[in-house]
């Protein structure tokens, strides 16, 4: 029994080893910010600091990258999740999204924010300040709600 442990020891740590040898793409498209959400809505302040601190780093082409993400399979894990992230929604090319999916895409954001799903529980434990309150949450909902058209 005690050989197996060791051998599944030894394959984990030469796993992680090699995992640093793959590192992921770090590197942000240029944002055309005559297409970014914040440029195209115009929110106050205070929703803009939202934005940016709860949704930008996932959600657009303004993504930070902090040390953790040097480390392999963290950064792989991080990686999938802008990635797919911006697969939802991207606010850096919200100007080039058509009414119709725009409407689309405030309902999704509506309907996440106030579930409280958005922004993820991982990422509100290593990014304590984009956790939203209820009072900002309602906020931001109320904002989403006025930029919908019929």
């Amino acid at each position: 029994m005690k050989k197996y442990i060791k051998y599944i020891g030894v394959t984990l740590v030469l796993f992680l080893l090699i995992a640093q040898f793959f590192p992921i793409d770090k590197t942000n498209p240029p944002a055309d910010m005559s297409l970014d959400f914040i440029e195209i809505t115009q929110p106050n302040m205070q929703i803009a600091q939202h934005l940016k601190i709860a949704c930008y780093d996932c959600h657009s082409h303004h993504s930070k990258y902090p040390w953790y993400t040097d480390i392999a399979p963290v950064s792989w894990w991080i990686k999938g999740h802008i990635n797919n992230g911006k697969k939802h929604v991207n606010f850096s090319t919200w100007g080039d999204y058509s009414q119709e999916k725009k409407n689309h895409k405030l309902d999704e954001c509506i309907d996440f924010v106030d579930k409280n799903w958005m922004p993820l529980l991982t990422y509100k434990i290593v990014h304590p300040d984009s956790k939203l309150s209820d009072e900002e949450r309602a906020e931001l909902i109320d904002f989403f709600r006025s930029l919908k058209t019929s």
